[in-house]
């Protein structure tokens, strides 16, 4: 019997024409219609139960059943920008663009699906097929698909649930894996900050939100040096300032935004308070302030034990020199709801297509779509071995 890389190598023009497909056609959050039809349509013809419409816009599939059931996630949302790649599937939707690899990832679930349909010796149990939506945004109720997804109940009774991330940074095929923290909890912030605006040939007469503006950034950059222990992680950054139209007019206030990020739980808390504390610079020097901040995703932790698996199916598959040594970034990633529900990891996998820099969430972005069926392999291979470690 061909080994289950054979098999999926087997699958990979398959996997590419499904790449391309939704990659021609992207959708962004919670509007994945035509890609959600693409994928039911392809379960049915492979004769895997197909649900639609869960988590919004979402499908689950099921193969097989009973205990333990282990679940494969895949996000299927494009992002709402306007492709530069030259390209024969460049997308053909003016501003959507699969910019993130949610169509690599979906394409590779159809594969793993098909992997393990096929597979003769599938251990007991059910295999969960999570095709999510709306990994990147929210809805107006501040809720991502994979909130939506756990609500209608998609996550019941997982004793497991693993996912991938095609990564354009890392060298193709290399896996990146890990236990612990693999990605940030990240919130927003907004902040107003208000002085009284004057001519700015008599700025004795106002005070000035710009000033105001300058030390308050400079508190806000030294919590992480002098407020935050050495040994956690934490970031801080400001995206956005706004103030003034005219060039001789001090501003009656000055906007800001950005993200605060860490792992744990107490920094994450100690950050907010923290921040407030530096917006309290306005008012010592004769402005005030308003600050709102908006929770969002927590960090996800990936189980050291699934993890494992994932290094030794990496191992066994692909040999030990694919596996990819990089440290953690503070990226964010909805997984995390559902790693907070059942033990369970999201490893990479190495697509760098050429030797320009396509970074992810950019009009350049792009893959090396030769990887693909090692991404289906793997998830394929490390299901199978939870189904026994889970039994």
């Amino acid at each position: 019997m061909a080994s289950i890389l054979e098999q999926a190598r087997s699958l990979q023009d398959t996997l590419v024409a499904w790449r391309r497909d939704i990659h021609m056609h992207p959708e962004i959050s919670f509007q994945e219609y035509r890609t959600a039809r693409l994928v039911a349509e392809a379960l049915r013809d492979m004769g895997i139960e197909a649900e639609t419409g869960v988590g919004k816009t979402g499908v689950v599939g099921r193969l097989g059943e009973g205990k333990p059931i282990i679940g494969i996630r895949a996000d299927m949302d494009a992002l709402p920008i306007h492709e530069a790649n030259d390209v024969p599937y460049r997308s053909q939707t003016p501003g959507a663009m699969h910019a993130c690899g949610h169509d690599a990832h979906t394409a590779i679930l159809l594969g793993v699906a098909r992997l393990l349909r096929d597979m003769e010796d599938r251990p007991a149990g059910e295999i969960r097929l999570l095709f999510q939506p709306s990994e990147e945004d929210e809805d107006a109720e501040g809720k991502s698909g994979a909130t939506r997804m756990i609500e209608d109940g998609a996550l019941e009774g997982l004793d497991a649930v693993i996912a991938l991330h095609i990564a354009s940074g890392i060298p193709a095929g290399k896996i990146r894996t890990g236990g612990g923290y693999a990605s940030a909890a990240v919130d927003s912030f907004e902040a107003t900050i208000t002085g009284e605006g004057c001519h700015g040939a008599y700025p004795q007469y106002g005070t000035d939100p710009i000033y105001i503006l300058a030390q308050v950034v400079n508190a806000i950059h030294g919590i992480r040096a002098r407020r935050i222990s050495p040994v956690r992680a934490a970031v801080i950054s400001i995206g956005s300032v706004h103030g003034g139209d005219a060039n001789n007019v001090i501003p009656d206030s000055v906007k800001l935004n950005g993200t605060i990020r860490s792992f744990d739980e107490e920094t994450r808390q100690k950050l907010w308070d923290e921040l407030d504390r530096a917006m309290g610079v306005a008012r010592a020097l004769g402005g005030d302030y308003t600050l709102s901040i908006r929770r969002g995703y927590p960090a996800m932790y990936n189980d050291p034990a699934v993890s494992d698996l994932v290094e030794q199916v990496t191992i066994d598959l692909i040999g030990e020199e694919h596996l990819y040594s990089e440290e953690t970034g503070m990226g964010a990633e909805d997984f995390s709801y559902m790693t907070a529900l059942a033990p369970g990891a999201m490893f990479n996998l190495g697509a760098k297509l050429d030797s320009v820099n396509r970074p992810h969430h950019s009009p350049i972005f792009d893959i090396d779509e030769s990887v693909l069926h090692i991404g289906a392999a793997m998830l394929a291979e490390t299901a199978r071995r939870l189904l026994i470690q889970k039994a």
